[in-house]
């Protein structure tokens, strides 16, 4: 008897499981055909800009990919752009798990690479197919991001920029507020899946299809 309910319970956790896993895939899908800008670069200061394009099926048109960048330095190099991509990075060596470099005094953390020579070779690739007429900067209040990195980043000189944050920030206009980090002193893991029903990331709480279609002229 004990062995069909817990036969029971496996078979009822699997259809849930499946049930789950199809709903994903229908709302992603429903992301792509409600995509109206398939051509932006997302400069992002961690890999939240690469699961975005991931999600979306569209080309890697950046160089921000697989890699994470301190936020006053990922501001700094937001404000100088066109110079810092004229910039070689020098690789350095220290007690990091993964390669860096710096890109004039810009520090790079190739997180999902093996070596910093293909981090540096995907860079390369990558910063030549920035489209510089549908720019789009996404930070995240973590990685040392303080109230005047905030300040700043709010400040850049683009219309389409977005930081994600732990808290309400109402002061600030490009200031996203992500639930469920409040108790932290920053935003934490938003690629983590919820526990929920429904499977969803507390990225997805950030409609960020109906951001990149925001800078799509209408007729």
């Amino acid at each position: 008897m004990q062995d069909i309910v817990r036969k029971s319970k496996r078979g009822d956790r699997n259809l849930a499981d499946r049930i789950k896993n199809h709903e994903w895939r229908l709302f992603k899908k429903r992301r792509i055909r409600k995509l109206a800008n398939p051509d932006f670069t997302i400069i992002a200061s961690n890999c939240v800009g690469t699961i975005i394009y991931h999600d979306l099926g569209v080309p890697f048109l950046s160089p921000t990919i697989n890699l994470t960048i301190g936020m006053n330095d990922f501001v700094r190099f937001a404000e100088n752009l066109r110079e810092y991509m004229e910039e070689e990075i020098v690789e350095i060596k220290d007690e990091k798990d993964c390669p860096a470099g710096m890109l004039g005094d810009i520090r790079i953390n190739f997180v999902h690479y093996d070596s910093f020579e293909e981090g540096v070779r995907k860079w390369q690739e990558r910063k030549k197919r920035i489209n510089w007429d549908n720019l789009f900067f996404i930070g995240s209040e973590r990685d040392e991001c303080t109230y005047e990195t905030i300040r700043r980043f709010d400040q850049l000189p683009y219309d389409n920029k977005v930081i994600l944050t732990h808290v309400r920030y109402p002061e600030f206009s490009s200031a996203y507020y992500i639930k469920g980090f409040e108790e932290n002193e920053e935003l934490g893991m938003i690629l983590n899946y919820k526990k929920q029903f429904l499977k969803r990331r507390y990225l997805d709480d950030f409609d960020y299809v109906t951001f990149l279609n925001s800078a799509v002229k209408k007729p």
